[in-house]
C-alpha cells in the first residue's frame, strides 16, 4: 500500500467548504487504489491571524515542509485588508511558495463541451481549447528587491518594485515548460516583453538556449500584450505558455475565464522534488458567498487530481477524477457559477457528491 502525508490548509472564505469536498474525493481514491492518505489540517491565512496573530506559524510551515504534498483552499478577505502588507493573509501564500521552493505554477485551462455556453466568448472561438499556462512563481516583481514605499524630501512618496531574474531561475522554469509541452502537442510559447524590459530580454535569450535540448518541441515567442489579445482572439493556437511571475499571474486568470468560470480551474505549484508541491484552486476565498454552500468545488477536486499525477505518480487515479468531473458536467449538474439563467443550481456538497458517485461507478 502506498502511504502519503498531506498537509491540508483550508484557509479562509469558501476554503473549508471546497477543501472538504476534495478531501472526500481523495479518501475515496485511497480506497479504490490501495493508498493511504494521512491528512493533517492546520490554520493558514486570515484564520491564522485571528488565532495566532500571524498568517503562517512556524508549526504550520514545518508541517508543510514535512508533508508529501500540500492542499490549500484560499486565503484572504476584507476582514484583514486593513492590516499591514507584511502580515496580511496573502503573505502566508508567498511564504509557503518561497520556503517550499515552489518555482513552477502549472495552470491548465480546458474547455468542457457541455460548458461552452458558460463562456462569454463565441463557441467557435473557444471550442476545443486545451492549454496550460506555466508561471514562474518565486522571482520577478513579487520577490525582487529593493521594494517598498519611501517618503521623499519634498513630502511625496515613491513606490518601488524590482523585476529580477537570474539565468538559473529562467532555465529551470523553461525546462518545466518544455517537459510539459513534450507530453502534450509539443508547442511552447514563451511570453515576455523583450522589446522594453531588459529582464525579459535575458528571459528570451535563455529560453532559446534551453530549446536546443528539446528539438522535438516547437518554440515561439510572443510579447505579453499580444498574448493577452491572442488568448481572447484565437486561444486554440496555444498549447503551453511559459512566462514570468507577474505576466503569468495575469495571463492565467485571463485563460481561466475562457472556460466560463474561475471556479473550474486547478493549479499545481511545484518545486525541485516531488515532495515540494502545493495544490490549490486558482480562485480566491470568495468571502461574499462563504458559508452559503454554493461554491464550486470542482477546481479543488481537480487540484487533487493534479496532486495524484505530479506528486504521487498515480496518473490512473488522476484520470478517474478528471473523467468523473466530465461525466458530472455531461449530466447537466451545475453550481451557480456555471449554471444558465433558470437552470437548477447544485450546492457545493451536491456537486461533490455527484463526483463521488461517478468515481464509485
Amino acid at each position: 500500500m502506498k502511504r502519503f502525508n498531506v498537509a491540508v490548509l483550508p484557509g479562509d472564505g469558501i476554503g473549508p467548504e471546497i477543501v472538504g469536498e476534495a478531501i472526500k474525493v481523495l479518501n475515496l481514491i485511497g480506497t479504490k487504489f490501495n493508498a493511504e492518505f494521512k491528512l493533517t489540517e492546520a490554520l493558514v491565512g486570515g484564520v491564522s491571524i485571528d488565532a495566532n496573530g500571524v498568517p503562517l506559524t512556524e508549526e504550520v510551515l514545518k508541517l508543510a515542509l514535512g508533508a508529501d504534498a500540500v492542499l490549500l483552499g484560499a486565503v484572504g478577505g476584507p476582514k484583514w485588508e486593513g492590516l499591514d502588507y507584511s502580515i496580511r493573509p496573502e503573505r502566508a501564500l508567498l511564504a509557503l511558495r518561497k520556503e517550499l521552493g515552489l518555482f513552477a505554477n502549472v495552470r491548465p485551462a480546458k474547455i468542457y463541451n457541455d460548458l461552452i455556453d458558460a463562456s462569454t466568448l463565441k463557441p467557435e472561438v473557444i471550442e476545443g481549447v486545451d492549454l496550460v499556462v506555466i508561471r514562474e512563481l518565486t522571482g520577478g516583481l513579487y520577490f525582487g528587491t529593493p521594494k517598498g514605499v519611501e517618503l521623499l524630501a519634498d513630502g511625496t512618496e515613491r513606490g518601488v518594485n524590482t523585476m529580477v531574474y537570474t539565468t538559473p531561475e529562467i532555465e529551470r522554469i523553461a525546462r518545466v515548460g518544455f517537459e510539459v509541452a513534450r507530453k502534450r502537442r509539443k508547442k511552447l510559447c514563451s511570453v515576455d516583453k523583450a522589446n522594453v524590459l531588459e529582464t525579459t530580454e535575458l528571459w528570451r535569450k535563455v529560453v532559446i538556449r534551453v530549446a536546443n535540448d528539446y528539438p522535438d518541441v516547437e518554440l515561439s515567442h510572443m510579447y505579453v500584450d499580444n498574448c493577452a489579445m491572442q488568448l481572447v482572439r484565437n486561444p486554440k493556437q496555444f498549447d503551453v505558455i511559459v512566462t514570468e511571475n507577474t505576466f503569468g499571474d495575469i495571463l492565467s486568470d485571463e485563460a481561466s475565464m475562457l472556460t466560463g468560470s474561475i471556479g473550474m480551474l486547478p493549479s499545481a505549484s511545484l518545486g525541485a522534488t516531488k515532495n515540494r508541491a502545493m495544490y490549490e484552486p486558482i480562485h480566491g476565498s470568495a468571502p461574499d458567498i462563504a458559508g452559503k454552500g454554493i461554491a464550486n468545488p470542482i477546481a479543488t477536486i481537480l487540484s487533487v487530481a493534479m496532486m495524484l499525477k505530479y506528486s504521487f505518480d498515480m496518473e490512473d487515479a488522476s484520470n478517474v477524477i478528471e473523467n468523473a468531473v466530465e461525466k458530472v458536467l455531461n449530466k447537466g449538474i451545475r453550481t451557480a457559477d456555471i449554471a444558465k439563467p433558470g437552470e437548477k443550481k447544485a450546492s457545493c456538497a451536491e456537486m461533490g457528491a455527484a463526483v463521488l458517485k461517478e468515481i464509485q461507478g
